[in-house]
């Protein structure tokens, strides 16, 4: 099967591991350097292009970012945007194009906490390995995560991501 987009390179199938009660890591290979993936990864004029799964009907409607140490972000999203889905938080770590560590709360579920995502952007031969490592305040956290099928969406927006990233190689 082929990429999309990419002609002639196999498809970059994402993994997902649960490794504890509150940890889960994500891994899925991108066809296209470390550089160009960091900037899709966090530039807002590329998040919109590709972040929110399209098959689900679904648009990111706002996208704030400020990308620094101490800087937060929003991005809302949804079918409606007068009743948005709406994820933020605030960047612990920023180090282009490398590393990457934030906080993320779901607002609708304020009461579960915040999750602390760990990217890593390891370049390889040209082409790069993100890890997403993300720690949840609690199981019970990590197990609403994934019974809301976040891994179906996660799957689709990265295929996007893909497909953005070949398109700017």
């Amino acid at each position: 099967m082929l990429q999309a987009g990419s002609e002639g390179a196999a498809r970059n199938e994402m993994t997902v591991e649960r490794i504890s009660d509150r940890e889960l890591v994500v891994t899925r290979m991108f066809n296209g350097p470390a550089h160009i993936v960091f900037d899709v990864w966090t530039r807002p004029e590329f998040l919109k292009q590709w972040w929110a799964p399209k098959s689900f009907g679904v648009s990111l409607f706002e996208c704030e970012s400020d990308l620094r140490v101490g800087g937060t972000y929003r991005y809302a999203f949804g079918r409606d945007s007068n009743n948005p889905e709406v994820f933020s938080g605030g960047y612990l770590e920023v180090r282009p194009p490398s590393r990457l560590v934030l906080t993320q709360l779901y607002e609708r579920m304020r009461h579960a906490g915040e999750a602390v995502v760990t990217a890593t952007f390891d370049d390889i031969q040209g082409r790069t390995r993100l890890t997403l490592h993300q720690l949840y305040p609690g199981k019970e956290a990590l197990d609403g995560a994934i019974a809301s099928g976040m891994e179906r969406g996660m799957r689709e927006t990265l295929d996007q991501l893909d497909a953005l990233v070949a398109s700017l190689r």
